[in-house]
């Protein structure tokens, strides 16, 4: 078992060192052994931003190795792809690259080779970035790999803020697996003037378990076991 936590932090455009350092406070303050960000959280929703230097993440990756976490990061990568960055106490690599690309997006950005899992004491989760989640195929062979949880990070307009748990229940439902969803709050870019917010964690039968407000700043979190 482990605990898991949601979290919306204040982002600055293109920022990594600021964002890597208001990573850092979240993980310090979460106090849970995995910590999920939205999707491309260390830059901001930008087409242009570019890829994640490693080097700038340092704060986070000293936050890791402090409280023993492992963060779950969103950011461009080489690719270029959208990207979940897995950071610890020993550093930080490239986990995941979202597969299943917006039409813009796809403009900008490759889209990855498929699905991935990272595993934390022994709990198995699979990676998800935003439209991901809404394509049944790509939860149904990320559950293929034999996880635990599914986990996203994601962007949604205000209005669409019903999306992340409609999408959570569904795929909680059809695979009996914890769902764990960190959605952006606040303005970025690319048109998103008032992100969605509401992370949550629902439980393998689809009931949530934590829910997090609009707010930038808030912080859900739950324990979750294997299945």
């Amino acid at each position: 078992m482990i605990t898991i936590a949601v979290a919306q932090p204040r982002c600055t455009a293109y920022d990594v060192a600021a964002n890597a350092q208001a990573h850092a406070e979240v993980v310090r303050a979460a106090g849970a052994r995995v910590v999920v960000f939205p999707e491309m959280s260390l830059t901001g929703y930008h087409f242009d931003a570019p890829e994640v230097s490693f080097d700038l993440l340092e704060p986070l990756v000293r936050a890791c190795a402090e409280t023993g976490s492992v963060a779950l990061a969103g950011g461009p990568v080489a690719g270029p792809s959208i990207g979940v960055l897995e950071v610890s106490g020993s550093g930080a690599r490239v986990a995941y690259r979202k597969v299943c690309l917006g039409p813009l997006e796809a403009v900008c950005f490759e889209p990855g080779p498929g699905p991935a899992v990272v595993e934390v004491d022994g709990v198995r989760l699979g990676l998800a970035v935003c439209r991901d989640t809404g394509v049944p195929r790509h939860a149904a062979d990320t559950a293929a790999l034999g996880v635990d949880a599914y986990v996203a990070g994601v962007l949604e307009h205000e209005e669409d803020g019903g999306v992340v748990d409609q999408r959570a229940r569904r795929v909680a439902g059809d695979h009996g697996v914890w769902v764990a969803t960190a959605s952006f709050a606040g303005s970025t870019g690319e048109g998103f003037s008032r992100a969605a917010g509401g992370s949550g964690i629902w439980d393998p039968s689809g009931e949530p378990v934590a829910t997090a407000g609009p707010g930038v700043g808030a912080v859900a979190s739950a324990v979750l076991g294997r299945r």
